[in-house]
């Protein structure tokens, strides 16, 4: 039984609203600030994206400075949710973004 806890406990996601802490996670992954291509215009970046290496990102997202990132974070008022490790212990690279309003009302 304590087995089972600890092992859903270590797969826990959190919520990220810090640029330092985002962006400490982001590469401790190897990932990068991206938008979709086509979703922005007339200054916004449009949706944002975390681009992890080996991953299909390649044709649908555009890389974009951490600046310009936490820029959209912060004006559409989001979070991160991420999971630092899988339930088996290996690091994760599960993450979500969300409206920070969710986040709050869970």
């Amino acid at each position: 039984m304590a087995m089972q806890k600890k092992m859903k406990s270590s797969s826990k996601s959190r919520v990220l609203t810090d640029p330092e802490e985002i962006r400490r996670w982001a590469e401790e992954r190897g990932a990068r600030p991206a938008c979709v291509k086509g979703t922005g215009g007339g200054g916004d970046v449009g949706m944002i994206r975390l681009d992890f290496p080996g991953f299909s990102g390649e044709e649908s997202l555009q890389r974009i400075s951490w600046d310009d990132w936490f820029e959209e974070l912060e004006e559409k008022n989001l979070a991160l949710v991420v999971q630092d490790t899988t339930a088996s212990g290996e690091k994760s690279n599960f993450n979500k973004i969300v409206s920070r309003e969710t986040v709050e009302e869970e």
